[in-house]
């Protein structure tokens, strides 16, 4: 079984890059998208043979999440936020919770709304990961070590790489979650999942890994694969792929 994520930074832009090919050639079981930047009724496009589901954002233009998946799933239920940032859907092994989480802005000018979210969301999982295993999936905009970041020392002030931020990130992974991609590669440097559309930072891989795969803790025996397409073009992101042994 395959699962993919994806932030688009906007799905229109991203549909006239390609996104459609590697969509229909990732055959994916589950497909995730953050940062869709739609409004309702934005898009007419049919995705025969998935079940669609869209969080949409009240401000034009921003956030924003969507879901895909062949198989229906029991219960569909959104985040109470304004901004679009989660759906969750609920399958009989397992919930598949896709998330956007705040960036912190220039000046850390959202630092403490960031971190209450945070807070609020690791409540949520958490109560879902008391009645079955939960996946979560998405831009959850933090570099969690200094190996998911190309240059440590400079950004240990910016948004996405600060101890307070690092420290939440722990805290959810200590709440009874696995980061994947670790668990497969704990020691793999120079892996990336975002790189600025400035200073040619892709070409020169100088990214920061900031999308991610969790899965609850005695998940794992689970899992085949959990890698990163760093070379999909399209978005300033790269997908991101989880492989299960089995279906749902």
């Amino acid at each position: 079984m395959k699962l993919t994520s994806w932030n688009v930074n906007g799905f229109r832009a991203v549909l006239q890059k390609g996104f459609l090919d590697y969509f229909s050639s990732s055959n994916s079981d589950i497909f995730c998208l953050q940062e869709i930047k739609l409004s309702e009724g934005q898009l007419d496009l049919e995705f025969p043979g998935y079940y669609v589901y869209y969080n949409y954002a009240e401000k034009k233009g921003y956030s924003g999440t969507a879901l895909f998946t062949r198989e229906k799933p029991v219960r569909v239920e959104y985040g109470s936020d304004n901004e679009g940032r989660v759906i969750c859907a609920e399958f009989p092994a397992f919930y598949v919770v896709t998330v956007y989480t705040p960036n912190s802005q220039d000046e850390l000018k959202r630092l403490d709304f960031r971190l209450e979210w945070d807070k609020n969301f690791r409540g949520y999982v958490s109560e879902l990961a008391k009645t079955k295993p939960v996946l979560i999936c998405g831009d959850l905009n933090v570099a969690h070590k200094e190996i998911d970041i190309k240059n440590p020392k400079t950004n240990t002030r910016n948004a996405g790489f600060t101890i307070e931020e690092r420290d939440s990130f722990s805290a959810l992974l200590d709440a009874g979650f696995t980061d994947t991609f670790r668990y497969f590669y704990p020691d793999l440097k120079d892996a990336y999942s975002w790189w600025s559309y400035r200073f040619k930072a892709r070409e020169k891989n100088t990214g920061w890994r900031i999308d991610y795969w969790l899965c609850s803790k005695g998940f794992e025996t689970r899992l085949a694969d959990s890698r990163i397409d760093s070379g999909i073009l399209g978005s300033d992101h790269a997908p991101i792929v989880l492989t299960l042994k089995d279906g749902i």
